[in-house]
């Protein structure tokens, strides 16, 4: 979608824009379902990027230890436990600028890999920057999703991050797609844009070829010592409005509710559910921030009549629209 026809939709009165969300919510999801995915840090702080947002910056005090990668066995047991508990897709990360082949690091992420795709779920990472023969060697270990979030705008992104360009974010994706990833790619809310720095987002992920696969909307959780640590908190009914037009632009996309879940109540995440949000992180932590219980999750979900989906570990990513040149950079 293109940004005026984005801009049109957010400054709909609130209910009738919710109205036809969920119209193109029902249309394409008819099933009352949402994924449930678990998101572990496998190698924690120590990064050397500078993101304003990210307690995981060695250039930050903010009380977050730098670790190192852990161990296979112990990744394979909370992946374990996190099917037990019902999440369909567990997601990796790493606190790193990016991967490089041929690195110990490297071949000890990819030899993980081959071991969580093993127990039956989808399999997401994100480790930063990739280049095409390193997206190429994580799809064949068993990646089913990259995920590579935009954060912003691409006029406000140099406000936040300064290490690496915007574009160097659309050209990982790139070579993501390229190498026949799904991927995962959304925003943070609250990082001191504008509205219109939201749509010019969500303008850019709706004209991704292939479109994405899921679209997680964070709302930021201010993290001690960060530059952002005193950022106003968002509103809800930004949070509600922005998924509503994610939904609407990328219909076939899963909208995940993201970071800042602890800050919604379960009346706000029932908002957001039904203005076309289907997935969530789930469990007890989400990287450096905390996480709704698992125990919490469930109840609400099921106050709400609402299942949780199968996983699809042989997921296939989304089709390129032939008739859409491939820009170098994914859009």
């Amino acid at each position: 979608m293109k940004f005026q026809e984005l801009k049109s939709l957010y400054e709909l009165p609130f209910f009738e824009l919710i109205s036809e969300s969920r119209k193109v919510h029902e249309v394409n999801w008819p099933k009352n379902e949402i994924q449930l995915c678990t998101l572990l840090s496998i190698k924690t702080g120590g990064c050397s990027e500078d993101c304003s947002y990210c307690a995981q910056s060695a250039r930050y005090k903010s009380g977050v230890d730098a670790e190192r990668l852990m161990p296979k066995c112990d990744i394979l047991e909370r992946a374990q436990a996190a099917r037990k508990n019902g999440s369909t897709r567990f997601c990796m990360g790493a606190a790193w600028k990016g991967v490089r082949s041929g690195t110990k690091r490297f071949e000890e992420v990819l030899d993980i890999v081959r071991g969580v795709s093993e127990l039956g779920m989808e399999v997401c990472t994100t480790l930063g920057e990739l280049g095409p023969e390193e997206a190429k060697k994580l799809k064949e270990a068993g990646v089913t999703a990259y995920n590579h979030n935009i954060d912003t705008s691409p006029e406000h992104y140099p406000n936040i991050v300064s290490t690496h360009t915007f574009e160097d974010r659309l050209q990982t994706i790139r070579n993501v797609q390229d190498a026949g990833m799904s991927v995962c790619s959304g925003g943070i809310l609250g990082l001191g844009e504008t509205v219109d720095d939201r749509l010019k987002m969500i303008e850019i992920l709706s004209n991704f070829n292939p479109p994405p696969e899921s679209i997680p909307i964070n709302k930021l959780m201010p993290m001690p010592g960060t530059p952002l640590a005193g950022a106003d908190p968002v509103d809800t009914f930004d949070v509600a409005r922005t998924i509503a037009c994610a939904r609407i632009s990328v219909p076939k996309a899963k909208i995940r509710l993201s970071a800042g879940r602890t800050a919604l109540s379960e009346e706000a995440q029932a908002l957001c559910f039904f203005a076309g949000a289907n997935s969530i992180f789930y469990g007890d932590k989400l990287l450096t921030a905390n996480n709704p219980q698992t125990t919490q999750d469930l109840k609400l979900l099921n106050k709400l009549g609402i299942s949780p989906q199968s996983p699809n570990p042989k997921m296939k990513s989304p089709k390129v629209n032939s008739e859409i040149p491939l820009a170098p950079q994914g859009v």
